[in-house]
């Protein structure tokens, strides 16, 4: 066997002990965080400019820098909570600005739901499929939001879509946050949504129908990001990345 056979099979005896202890904690390892592919995405298509639509905390914005993604960020968050951790943790970078503010189809102000783990909240009714799923899940208060919309937002930041990556993940809320970017649907260089195969929030629209609207104005699928699921093992929830194919090539 030569030396370079072993250290292959020495490496791949090591990866599958590795992906064995990870499945035992029920945790996943692949080729590559889709934070990192995400990243490489926003290089190879010049966007230097990320909206952040439903920030909660900055999970998204921290893992992106954490990629290697240099660029602006546009932070939207209504909870009050959240957003004083996101306010804080932004506060220490210099290309990195957040705003209390929940995002929707039209200027103005909602009541949003506040979920106990602060992330599942939503401004519309959470099912019981949710709460199945996601236990611990359940509003526990509600809070006043003032609503600003894409446009909008674009508008009083300077914002340049062809150059910018619109990421929302607002709990069944993003059908509405799409409506509110009216024709900048189709000029963003990448819209990035959180896609559900099952109503995990009352009226929301579904992932067939979110992908269908999507692909007309111009875009594809780039990649996926698992998220939740049932007990049973069935997938409930993704995060798509979707490009202009104008853009490609």
């Amino acid at each position: 066997m030569s030396d370079q056979t072993l250290t292959n099979r020495v490496r791949e005896t090591a990866k599958l002990a590795l992906r064995r202890a990870l499945q035992r904690a029920d945790l996943e390892i692949g080729r590559g965080s889709y934070a990192s592919r995400l990243a490489a995405t926003l290089r190879s298509r010049g966007i230097d400019t990320v909206v952040d639509v439903g920030s909660n905390v900055g999970q998204f914005s921290t893992l992106l820098r954490s990629a290697g993604y240099a660029g602006t960020i546009h932070g939207y968050e209504p909870l009050s909570g959240a957003y004083a951790e996101l306010a804080a943790r932004a506060a220490k970078d210099p290309r990195w600005t957040v705003h209390h503010a929940a995002v929707g189809a039209a200027p103005g102000s909602l009541t949003i739901n506040v979920s106990a783990n602060s992330f599942s909240s939503s401004i519309r009714p959470m099912t019981d499929a949710h709460r199945t799923a996601a236990p611990g899940s359940d509003y526990v208060a509600s809070e006043p939001v003032d609503v600003t919309t894409v446009a909008l937002l674009v508008q009083e930041h300077g914002i340049v879509p062809e150059r910018s990556l619109l990421k929302i993940d607002t709990q069944g809320f993003e059908d509405e946050v799409l409506q509110g970017a009216g024709d900048l649907v189709g000029r963003f260089a990448a819209i990035q949504l959180e896609l559900s195969f099952v109503e995990l929030y009352a009226g929301q629209r579904l992932h067939d129908e979110l992908v269908r609207d999507l692909q007309a104005a111009g875009y594809r699928l780039q990649q996926l990001d698992p998220g939740f699921s049932d007990q049973d093992g069935r997938l409930l929830q993704v995060d798509g990345l979707f490009v202009l194919t104008s853009h490609d090539r």
